[in-house]
């Protein structure tokens, strides 16, 4: 029950942080006030090749990645604009986020659109790369998410399977 509370209170507090955030309002500093330092930043040239890139893909644009994996069942990507404001932030780990990952899709492609995956693993004998990302199927299915690489690196195929959570019980 303790580590299930943990999660929750990290979901809790995140939800707190989006709140306390408004889009063309809010600062870079207010942004790494309430999510510290990214995972990861993108600018507008790194965000233009993902589908449907709009406010990442604006001149002078950075895009924050804040990753929850692998606990977490969320992924962050916040865009601050030229103008040093909060012009997106979006939730990115989505059925309707997955159904824009395709084949022949770049690997470099589906981090920028998903963040960092919960686990990668290699099948050198099927010459296949795996990417995992742990996600909420509303309203509170836990899933996993898996993009198939093949050997270049490229999107061969992808699947949804629910989480498997281990179950402690007999000992």
């Amino acid at each position: 029950m303790g580590l299930l509370s943990f999660f929750l209170g990290l979901a809790g507090c995140d939800q707190q942080r989006v709140a306390e955030l408004e889009e063309g309002v809010s600062t870079e500093a207010d942004v790494r006030a309430r999510f510290g330092e990214p995972e990861k930043v993108w600018d507008a040239t790194d965000m233009a090749a993902t589908p449907l890139p709009g406010a990442a893909a604006a001149p002078g644009a950075r895009t924050f990645e804040y990753n929850r994996q692998p606990q977490g069942q969320v992924n962050y990507m916040i865009t601050i604009g030229a103008d040093g404001k909060m012009s997106a932030l979006r939730q990115v780990l989505s059925p309707q986020n997955f159904a824009k990952v395709l084949p022949g899709m770049s690997m470099e492609q589906v981090r920028k659109m998903l963040g960092k995956p919960m686990k990668i693993t290699p099948y050198a004998a099927k010459q296949q790369t795996h990417y995992d990302w742990r996600y909420l199927n509303p309203p509170s299915t836990a899933m996993v998410f898996t993009v198939v690489f093949d050997q270049d690196m490229k999107v061969a195929g992808t699947a949804s399977v629910e989480e498997e959570i281990a179950n402690p019980k007999g000992g």
